[in-house]
């Protein structure tokens, strides 16, 4: 017998457990209690949005800085003014868990991920600023790990809510009875909502980054 509930809730708590590991369980324990919206909106998280999907709103419109590439220098902030970075410099996220996550970890605190800007947008903004170096937008470290927070949040209040439901212990399946008492929980927009408005009271740990070997050969394990 296993405690998939519990058992999800503890990796969701562990520091150690990635979230890109963690997701198979949530997505089998959603089919488990029948909760159809769940396993659909893990499913998303995991593979990824398709470009005309819509997102939810902790993916959407995530603001960054224009940085503009210098001989000399490297990537510096482009002289962008206020409305400048409103209209250039905010993107969708639209990649799954692991590539999210694995930004995370190869980012030190502090630093950000660079995003070319599309092709369209990097001729306008050069024309307007009359420059033709390079141009990308940097996202911060804490943005991206803001996200899989959220979705980790969003499986931990989830999993409380069936486990406060009574669903606590040793399950090989679930009963029809017992489905019918988390049938209400069925809803990740309500999960992902208060995840994101609560996001710094949650328990879920931040992501951690990449040790130097990890960064050079990749993931271990």
């Amino acid at each position: 017998m296993s405690a998939p509930v519990d058992h999800l809730q503890e990796r969701l708590l562990d520091a150690s457990e990635s979230l890109t590991d963690i997701m198979p369980s949530a997505i089998t324990l959603a089919m488990m209690l029948r909760h159809r919206s769940m396993a659909a909106w893990l499913r998303r998280e995991f593979e990824g949005y398709a470009p005309e999907t819509e997102l939810p709103a902790y993916r959407h419109d995530v603001s960054g800085h224009i940085v503009a590439r210098s001989p000399q220098y490297g990537w510096i902030p482009a002289p962008v003014d206020k409305q400048q970075l409103e209209q250039f410099g905010h993107l969708d996220l639209h990649e799954g868990v692991a590539e999210l996550e694995k930004i995370c970890m190869n980012c030190k605190k502090g630093n950000g991920h660079r995003i070319s800007l599309p092709p369209e947008h990097l001729r306008e903004l050069q024309q307007k600023i009359n420059l033709t170096a390079e141009l990308a937008i940097n996202v911060s470290r804490s943005a991206y790990c803001d996200v899989i927070r959220t979705i980790r949040g969003t499986l931990y209040l989830w999993t409380s809510s069936v486990l406060e439901s009574g669903l606590a212990g040793d399950h090989n399946s679930f009963s029809q009875e017992e489905k019918q008492q988390v049938a209400g929980l069925d809803e990740p927009t309500r999960f992902w909502r208060e995840a994101a408005e609560s996001l710094h009271q949650l328990p879920v740990p931040d992501v951690r980054e990449a040790g130097f070997l990890e960064r050079m050969f990749g993931r271990a394990g």
